[in-house]
């Protein structure tokens, strides 16, 4: 007999399926998620854990005219399996294949496309008020996870639609958080009682009734404080209440078919209902179930049988471990230096800071924008922080940047972990924005390391530097170069770290990770006689114009490289001050390289370097071009 997954190749199909063969189908999701993961890498945990929702969700609602949002993605694996993707499933997050997260251009089934958290309430309640204002039918359902209600977007979704009183049904998925201590009988007997349509029918007709009689507003109050004084004793959803939604829960997240059941009776529920369902994070996988840290969160390729990764060829630490290790050194030696992460201890690497240090080490959940400020609150009573974020989610506390940390002029550094493309992750995790967001903020010291020295010695500077200061590097291995004793850099200063003898043919200025291709290139173009000089520009802002003018002027043609957007970015702050020396009006000849006006999709990170210009090939070829063309036109 033939698998049940094999059959569904659309919502449609699933509901043909039995209600008592779901728990079956939810194995075989499971048991394709776990192998799939296990060869492209990805968000295991998550998604083991959403499965029965998942399938509940498209036995009961009717997508894509029922819009289904999920919050961040990571729960949307089975999803994808549910919605004419089973053959393409083995593809995700390869080159060509299926997106890691919900993509809107993939399927009419991803009704809102994400990556960053806590967005799905706010935007299922634009699509719910939408079909209000078209007429158009269809409901909608935000599914969260627990750590998405960590953001504060999602609570400022929630106080709108509990004010708009839209029907709205939002899911949170509890796997993690310990706001749920009740689950048990009682709290389970409540919750199916609260769910009813009889129940809910009698609480409007009394409503109704109590409204038409004398004092009958205060007998509603009255009979309404006696409903949540006793969901407060057996559940959690007093909050939800205050905010204006008709609570649910706690319920078991892998009942497939209490979870029909649940989503039928709710289906036709008026007003705003949040729904929680308590699940285990790795769900149906020991490997994951057990692995206390992340349960499986973000996986690169492992063992089926055992879970472990698979073995790779010993190479350099990962840039990320280089950095928790050199923070680690400084809170050593600095106790007013503290680490701040949004969420990501482990991401980030800050779990060592956590271990070492665990009075200085804070994780303030999915709250970027807090993460920041109390940063600044910190600095502002002599504590110097130091903020790791992702570059991509950096990006949600611009506004905080700016005003609570640049504009006072406070001692906070920001440590942006994969700053420039980031490879399986894809288009909502490219660090690619970093170099143009942050270098038009006023006083904000930008650095860029180009191997793993260069990192412990910006870290250092910027501890010692009395202001905003930020460092950015990439997802994966270093150099392997030998580790220096961290020192102070001399703010603003770069090196040329490939000179020729008499007058060069053109100038490459590499920042970051682009200066190891641009030597490779440099020596390239040598065997070719064509004579370039690189340099390690160290500093984005403040921009070491002496030397940069100086060897441009020198070469008469420059060729920047850098691994974000062109559109502000590196190659801008030299054309600026190619501008302010007169060496444009003069005949400066300048190509500038760097990730183009598009959004980079899912690849190998060597390959989205080459599709975007920034690898050795691509800058040797930038240079031969240049230089070709102005010998063509007669120009020294």
């Amino acid at each position: 007999m033939g698998r049940l997954l094999d059959t569904i190749d659309s919502p449609a199909d699933l509901k043909k399926v039995p209600v008592e063969q779901l728990p079956a189908l939810c194995q075989e999701i499971r048991e394709q998620i776990i192998q799939t993961c296990a060869r492209n890498g990805g968000h295991l945990g998550s998604s083991l854990g959403a499965v029965e929702i998942n399938v509940a969700l498209h036995h009961v609602f009717a997508s894509p005219q029922d819009k289904l949002v999920w919050d961040v993605g990571h729960q949307a694996y089975a999803h994808k399996l549910l919605t004419g993707r089973r053959e393409a499933f083995r593809t995700i997050r390869t080159e060509g294949g299926l997106a890691g997260f919900p993509e809107r251009h993939e399927s009419a089934h991803d009704a809102f496309g994400v990556g960053h958290a806590s967005t799905a309430i706010s935007a299922a309640l634009g699509m719910i008020e939408a079909k209000r204002v078209t007429g158009e039918p269809g409901k909608v359902v935000a599914v969260v996870g627990d750590g998405a209600m960590t953001g504060g977007v999602a609570f400022e979704g929630l106080n709108q639609a509990g004010y708009l009183g839209r029907n709205l049904l939002v899911v949170l998925n509890d796997n993690e958080m310990s706001i749920s201590p009740n689950v048990g009988a009682l709290s389970e007997w409540f919750s199916k009682k609260f769910a009813s349509r009889t129940y809910n029918r009698w609480r409007r007709q009394v409503k109704e009734f109590l409204e038409s009689v004398p004092k009958g507003p205060e007998a509603i109050g009255i009979i309404r404080h006696g409903i949540n004084a006793t969901k407060a004793l057996v559940t959690p959803g007093i909050l939800f209440e205050g905010l204006g939604f008709h609570y649910v829960g706690p319920v078991d997240g892998h009942d497939v078919k209490g979870l029909v059941e649940t989503f039928q009776k709710l289906a036709v529920f008026d007003g705003p209902v949040l729904l929680h369902a308590i699940t285990t994070k790795g769900k149906g996988y020991h490997p994951a179930e057990s692995d206390k840290a992340t349960r499986g969160h973000g996986l690169s390729f492992f063992d089926v049988a055992t879970g472990k990764p698979v073995k790779k060829s010993p190479g350099a630490k990962a840039y990320t471990d280089l950095f928790a290790e050199a923070l680690c050194e400084e809170m050593e030696h600095d106790p007013r230096v503290v680490a701040i992460t949004a969420a990501m201890l482990e991401g980030t690497g800050l779990i060592k800071a956590k271990q070492r240090f665990p009075d200085r080490t804070y994780d303030v959940g999915i709250a970027e924008q807090h993460a920041v400020t109390f940063a600044a609150g910190l600095a502002c009573e002599g504590i110097r922080p130091v903020v790791a974020i992702y570059s991509t989610f950096l990006q949600r506390a611009y506004d905080q940047i700016i005003h609570d940390v640049a504009l006072q002029k406070l001692p906070v550094t920001f440590a942006l972990d994969r700053g420039g493309l980031v490879g399986a992750d894809g288009k909502t995790h490219q660090g690619a924005f970093d170099l143009a967001y942050l270098r038009c903020v006023p006083g904000l010291v930008l650095m860029a390391p180009s191997d793993e020295n260069e990192l412990r010695h910006m870290l250092h500077t910027s501890l010692q530097h009395d202001g905003p200061a930020a460092l950015r590097y990439p997802r994966g291995a270093g150099e392997g170069v030998a580790l220096e004793p961290a020192r102070v850099l001399e703010i603003g200063k770069g090196r040329l770290v490939r000179n020729v003898p008499g007058k060069p043919d053109v100038c490459v200025v590499a920042a970051g990770t682009t200066l190891k291709p641009a030597l490779a290139a440099a020596e390239a173009l040598a065997a070719e006689g064509v004579a370039a000089t690189v340099i390690d520009p160290r500093f984005v802002k403040p921009l070491d114009e002496e030397l940069v003018c100086a060897e441009a002027a020198r070469a008469k043609r420059v060729v920047t490289v850098e691994e974000g957007c062109l559109a502000g970015g590196f190659g801008t702050a030299c054309l600026e001050a190619f501008e302010r020396r007169g060496l444009l009006e003069a005949g400066l000849g300048v190509r500038r390289l760097g990730i183009p006006d598009e959004f980079i999709t899912h690849a190998e990170q060597a390959k989205q370097r080459a599709w975007v210009g920034i690898d050795a090939d691509a800058i040797a070829a930038a240079c031969r071009a240049l230089v070709g063309d102005r010998k063509a036109r007669g120009v020294a």
